[in-house]
């Protein structure tokens, strides 16, 4: 059976992609992080499972709702006080890989997704209040995500992009955050500990792709798009590694942004259950697994770098869906605003739950 160490040996770091308290509480992420899991990444739809599938963050809520905190303060200081946790847990692992790894990820309000200087602002006051160094924040590859991704960069605050799809998300990012760390240089800041991953979501392509090729009676396809979508953004980053402008940043110092794999939970149950994990291993990767996926890929996944192989075969089977009529970039444009309107969904759903909480804590007071 594989491991994580023997994962981390080719280049590949898993980040679980959950947390909750009683995952901290029990010792549940301490274990994992023993067995080589190197991240966590969290986002509203994580945090609204872990605070309203359980009684773990009542006490929490009941004791603020007490003091008159908002439903919005008192999600921000359970999301900041997991996400600390988290960060604490795994600093041992940062500072033993010198700054390359061990983060913990928190999405900034998703409301403000649209709005490059709400993002930014609340980013930077996220920053503030956490404090450690190996937190990255969230911000999606949105048209107005991209100036605060550069900006935010430029100020040495660490970014995880998230809800990229496309070839022409990741150039784009790519360049935001080469663009940001230039800045940085030349305003003689420290470049040498800016981190950032770029998070391009998988199974979500094929899930809408998948439908599409049904229609149109092209199953062979099926369950193909995701994967070469992913590795083409891998030889994107290949060759972005390889250009003189980058080499220039990275002898002073700077570090890769990593292609992180999201979205790797296998929705098809007609796929293998590790069918993101095995076949997007390679160097410099990250792969945030959930913890069905992570026990699946520990009991019977295969350890090879397939990221780095058939990138012809990929090519190909991008021409020929486009030859097929099936327009990948407007599909993927709709999936990151449908991701975008998910986690807004989820943010509200959460909020509800906690003003029924305080709303309930508030009566049984004045009882």
């Amino acid at each position: 059976m594989p491991t994580l160490r023997e994962l981390a040996v080719v280049g590949q770091s898993v980040w679980i992609d959950t947390l909750s308290r009683s995952m901290l509480t029990s010792g549940e992420l301490a274990g994992l992080i023993d067995q080589g899991a190197r991240g966590v990444t969290d986002n509203p739809t994580i945090l609204d499972k872990a605070i309203t599938g359980s009684a773990d963050y009542d006490d929490d809520i009941r004791r603020m709702a007490r003091l008159g905190k908002s439903p919005e303060a008192i999600y921000e200081v359970l999301a900041i006080d997991d996400v600390g946790r988290a960060a604490d847990l795994l600093r041992p692992v940062y500072n033993l890989l010198d700054a390359t790894d061990g983060f913990v990820s928190l999405e900034v309000n998703p409301h403000k997704d649209y709005d490059t200087a709400a993002s930014i602002a609340e980013v930077r006051r996220f920053a503030a209040i956490l404090n450690r160094p190996n937190v990255l924040f969230k911000v999606p590859a949105t048209d107005q995500g991209i100036p605060a991704i550069e900006q935010l960069i430029s100020e040495g605050i660490n970014e995880n992009i998230t809800l990229m799809f496309s070839l022409a998300q990741y150039q784009a990012v790519a360049e935001a955050y080469l663009n940001g760390l230039e800045r940085l240089q030349r305003a003689g800041g420290d470049i040498t500990r800016v981190a950032s991953v770029a998070s391009f979501f998988v199974s979500r392509v094929d899930t809408a792709v998948d439908h599409k090729l049904q229609t149109i009676g092209a199953m062979d396809l099926q369950g193909h798009i995701a994967i070469a979508n992913a590795k083409m953004a891998y030889v994107r980053f290949r060759a972005i590694m390889g250009t003189q402008r980058w080499q220039a940043l990275a002898r002073a110092g700077a570090r890769p942004q990593r292609p992180l794999w999201a979205s790797t939970g296998t929705k098809n149950p007609r796929y293998p259950d590790s069918h993101y994990a095995d076949n997007l291993i390679g160097p410099s990767t990250v792969n945030t697994m959930p913890l069905a996926t992570l026990q699946a890929f520990l009991d019977h996944g295969v350890i090879a770098p397939r990221v780095e192989m058939g990138w012809d075969e990929a090519q190909y089977q991008l021409a020929r869906l486009a030859d097929l009529g099936i327009e990948l970039d407007i599909i993927t444009e709709q999936l990151t605003e449908d991701g975008v309107n998910i986690f807004a969904e989820s943010y509200d759903h959460l909020l509800g739950k906690i003003t029924e909480k305080v709303q309930t804590a508030r009566q049984q007071r004045a009882a």
